[in-house]
């Protein structure tokens, strides 16, 4: 347990520990290591025990992060904007994966009926019964008018669909893969379990999956540094046609952290992109506090825009959060906002929440907007 951490309590241990056995079971199984993606995918994903799964708080102040919706209703008073014309167009639905606490879709719905462009549905792509159960309740507070458009969805839609597809920080939790470059080679970190009964890194021959994706991903990887840790998102083209495949007319919106490739696989970045998040803190070690934490890795807008393409959608080039917000209404939206405030200390709220949305050293450039459009 790192020291920098709140310390779990009890209830919390024993639920890790119900994950940890599953996922030593599971490396037993494997012959003494999983790769790290498996890990990761158990250790977010696994029914009933992940973290994406299970029932603790994770959005907003008393979660482990806060993403841009939890921050107030500037950001999604922007993205209505941005998809109100393609709703108008289509009279079509808006899909979102990974809808979270439901701040997101409360916001735009509401925003989207101030518009005229209330989407004929809202589907909401989760799985989780516990965070069902939060955005069901996040909208029936907010908008109790609009849950007869919400729908929830275990999958993809099977049939074909019009409207607006949206991932608000989705694509940073798909499980990836770990390498590392040393002087005689290329090795894939891998997940065992050492003598105490934790999780540890090993590493193996990176098998020829890894490295055709390694090789398309870095142009020369002699310039990098020795040893030179990073990870990859394999899943990511397949995950893309999967979610996307019937949108048959529309777009879609992906906001995530991330960089683009030269600026992600490069000398400075060393030690990877992988980050996880406890208790609004954030620290780098994943193979602890499993089911407990978030993990995360950046995102390689690269290669989104190449697995958009591949599934047949015509891209724009990916933007920073920040200048999104502002081609969208930005200053619009915070007049209006200003406007209707009750007091100078609410007005002083809003351009607090502005300024972290779009200030480079908070979530303006470090956050990014890719953009697809079909049919």
């Amino acid at each position: 347990m790192r020291v920098d951490l709140p310390q779990p309590g009890p209830e919390e241990r024993a639920h890790s520990e119900r994950l940890a056995a599953r996922i030593r079971a599971e490396i037993e199984t494997a012959g003494g290591a999983i790769d790290f993606a498996r890990y990761m995918e158990l250790a977010l994903y696994a029914p009933g025990l992940g973290y994406y799964s299970a029932g603790a708080t994770k959005f907003g102040a008393e979660g482990d992060f806060v993403t841009a919706p939890e921050l107030g209703f500037v950001f999604a008073r922007c993205l209505a904007r941005a998809i109100a014309p393609t709703l108008r167009e289509t009279r079509g639905d808006v899909m979102e994966l990974g809808p979270g606490s439901g701040a997101l879709a409360a916001e735009l719905l509401a925003e989207l009926e101030r518009l005229d462009a209330l989407p004929a549905r809202y589907r909401l792509l989760e799985r989780s019964a516990d965070l069902r159960e939060r955005q069901r309740t996040r909208i029936r507070r907010d908008c109790p008018h609009l849950l007869d458009r919400c729908e929830w969805l275990d999958t993809p839609p099977a049939m074909p669909w019009r409207g607006v597809l949206i991932a608000n920080e989705v694509i940073d939790a798909l499980p990836v893969r770990a390498f590392v470059l040393r002087v005689d080679g290329m090795f894939e970190r891998v997940v065992g379990v050492g003598e105490s009964g934790h999780f540890e890194w090993r590493e193996v021959s990176a098998d020829a999956v890894l490295r055709g994706a390694v090789a398309q991903a870095i142009d020369d990887a002699a310039q990098l540094p020795r040893p030179y840790f990073s990870e990859i998102c394999t899943l990511l083209a397949p995950w893309f046609v999967e979610v996307a495949r019937m949108l048959e007319r529309g777009c879609a919106w992906f906001i995530d952290y991330g960089y683009s490739r030269s600026e992600y696989y490069c000398a400075p970045r060393d030690a990877g992109t992988l980050r996880c998040h406890f208790r609004q803190r954030a620290h780098d070690d994943p193979l602890i506090l499993p089911g407990l934490q978030d993990i995360t890795a950046h995102v390689d807008f690269d290669a989104l825009v190449e697995a958009g393409v591949a599934a047949g959608f015509d891209a724009n080039a990916p933007q920073s959060q920040a200048q999104f917000l502002i081609e969208n209404g930005l200053d619009e939206v915070f007049a209006q906002a200003c406007a209707h405030a009750p007091d100078e200390a609410a007005r002083y709220t809003l351009a607090q929440q502005v300024k972290r949305l779009t200030l480079p050293g908070q979530m303006g450039e470090a956050f990014k907007v890719a953009g697809f459009r079909i049919g």
